[in-house]
């Protein structure tokens, strides 16, 4: 058995290959974007399930940015745009004519933003490093 890889050796890793991760990253904000303004999204089947699908999703996006950008200021930027991003996709909404406007989505999406930088490492595994270091992608 091999030993665990440390610290160091998984952001030198994380770096290799972190266009892809970036790309992949980009694609969750377009999965994101576009299911806010599809006209038959997807929701999660209980109370006020769209609130908990806005909570997931920007957790998902938080999270997986926080792990490419591990510096304070750039996870602040992060979080701030994320949050923007929720409220600019709720003005689209309205604009629709087909979706609502709600501030509870808001909200949603900001405590989502906020879950998923208080789970990104280093309080939880590094997740593409432990990916990277398990397999490693070609060049």
């Amino acid at each position: 058995m091999q030993p665990a890889p440390d610290a160091r050796a998984l952001r030198s890793a994380l770096l290799n290959y972190r266009t892809a991760w970036q790309a992949a990253g980009w694609l969750l904000i377009a999965a994101v974007v576009y299911f806010s303004l599809t006209p038959d999204p997807i929701t999660m089947p209980v109370d006020n399930g769209d609130k908990y699908d806005h909570v997931l999703a920007y957790a998902v996006l938080m999270f997986w940015f926080a792990q490419l950008h591990r510096r304070g200021a750039a996870r602040l930027r992060l979080a701030c745009a994320f949050i923007l991003m929720g409220v600019a996709l709720e003005f689209v909404q309205r604009m629709t004519g087909y979706r609502t406007f709600e501030m509870a989505d808001m909200a949603s999406g900001a405590l989502g933003v906020c879950a998923g930088w208080t789970l990104a490492p280093p309080r939880s595994p590094d997740v593409l490093g432990i990916l990277e270091s398990r397999w490693p992608l070609r060049r």
